[in-house]
């Protein structure tokens, strides 16, 4: 008896996204596995010359080399997809390989990029000295404020990109009203949306054109494997985006790909507790007289909390700890810490703590990241899975050795 069609779930729209994010894009072989396969293949052989040519024109739908493209990287890409509500996706090497293409496919020489000045140390140099290298201006704006990015646009403005919460001060950006804005001047949003992950914001439905995420945090959120993804429309993604990929080859190994794919199908699971985790831990700092601030989306201390709630489903898993007695103090907190590691990654499992003036925001200069928001007791706190009484204790010894 042949299978019904008529199921409204037999279309994957129709699914929450708990269950994309176990069965989304999945393809099988012949062998009916219930497990994505790994295709660890570089080339593919054809049937025919004829069959061989109609590929490379793209007259027939097929593979011809991984570096453009592979079955384990398909459903990686549409599982991505289909969660975040994009037409299409391309995945990448390494978070910072998605955002240099993002960015560097949508601009050509004598274009300008307008970009909140509050960003990850790695795409603020993409942005504000590598462009420059090829011909493309850049103006750095407070991203809180989206007047600031009005006032910088100019008739050559291509691009403005964002990360929103961004890194590591957990400023936000009013997604829409600059999508309006770069929209309004013939440009295109990019939102770094790593921070809020794509269960807890969706920068596409609010005005932008590409979303990027470093994979290697929440989506493997294992600290196993690095990759990054940039999502879109089928026009960008499959035209400039897809080009600079398969001329530049920074792509991402099937292996990754399928590690990737293994860790979506838990992401919910990871990441809600996670944030719980970070909720409590939020609030309990709030209150410790040796914390100066707490910068967290859905405390209501955040100056920017109503855009959270607008913006945002829920606060996420990062905050950022501003301790008083600066450097020192923040040395001697982290140094005590038994639970919580000292590490510059975010959106793992185990819960990572960073002192970003001296590590990922080190190479900028003190006046930059002071007015960045990066003061001397910022840490940066990535909750991971721990029992929350077990990290508040471990944050409450680390507080006492100040």
């Amino acid at each position: 008896m042949p299978k019904l069609t008529n199921n409204p779930l037999s279309d994957p729209s129709n699914w929450s996204p708990e269950t994309q994010l176990v069965h989304g894009g999945s393809r099988r072989s012949q062998f009916n596995e219930t497990s994505e396969a790994i295709f660890l293949n570089s080339g593919y052989s054809y049937p025919t010359s004829q069959h061989a040519e109609d590929i490379f024109t793209h007259k027939i739908a097929g593979h011809n080399y991984s570096r453009f493209a592979n079955p384990t990287l398909d459903m990686f890409q549409d599982r991505m997809a289909l969660l975040e509500g994009a037409e299409a996706a391309r995945a990448f090497a390494s978070g910072m390989s998605a955002v240099t293409n993002a960015v560097m496919s949508q601009v050509r020489a004598g274009d300008h990029i307008v970009a909140a000045r509050a960003l990850f140390g790695g795409c603020r140099y993409v942005v504000e000295d590598l462009m420059p290298r090829f011909g493309v201006a850049s103006t750095l704006v407070d991203g809180r404020d989206p007047a600031n990015f009005q006032a910088a646009m100019r008739p050559n403005t291509k691009v403005v990109f964002v990360e929103s919460p961004t890194n590591p001060t957990i400023e936000l950006v009013d997604i829409k009203a600059v999508a309006d804005i770069a929209h309004a001047h013939g440009a295109r949003l990019i939102v770094d949306n790593v921070f809020a992950t794509a269960l807890f914001q969706h920068p596409l439905k609010l005005g932008a054109d590409l979303v990027t995420y470093s994979t290697t945090k929440h989506i493997d959120g294992q600290g196993r494997t690095l990759g990054g993804i940039v999502l879109g429309s089928k026009e960008l993604i499959e035209g400039d985006v897809h080009t600079l990929l398969r001329q530049t080859g920074p792509s991402l190994s099937p292996f990754n790909a399928w590690l990737l794919l293994k860790s979506l199908e838990t992401m919910p699971l990871r990441v809600e507790k996670m944030t719980s985790n970070a909720a409590r831990i939020a609030d309990y700092l709030e209150g410790h007289p040796k914390v100066a601030r707490v910068a967290y989306p859905f405390l209501k201390s955040h100056p920017q909390h109503e855009l959270a709630k607008r913006q945002m489903a829920n606060g996420s898993t990062l905050m950022a700890i501003d301790v008083k007695g600066g450097r020192e103090a923040a040395f001697k907190f982290s140094d005590a810490l038994s639970v919580i590691l000292i590490s510059n990654n975010l959106g793992d499992a185990k819960s990572l703590i960073t002192h970003p003036g001296t590590t990922t925001h080190q190479r900028f200069t003190e006046d930059v990241r002071l007015e960045s928001g990066i003061t001397p007791g910022l840490l940066r706190l990535s909750v991971g899975l721990e029992n929350v009484d077990d990290l508040i204790k471990d944050l409450e010894f680390g507080l006492e050795q100040i």
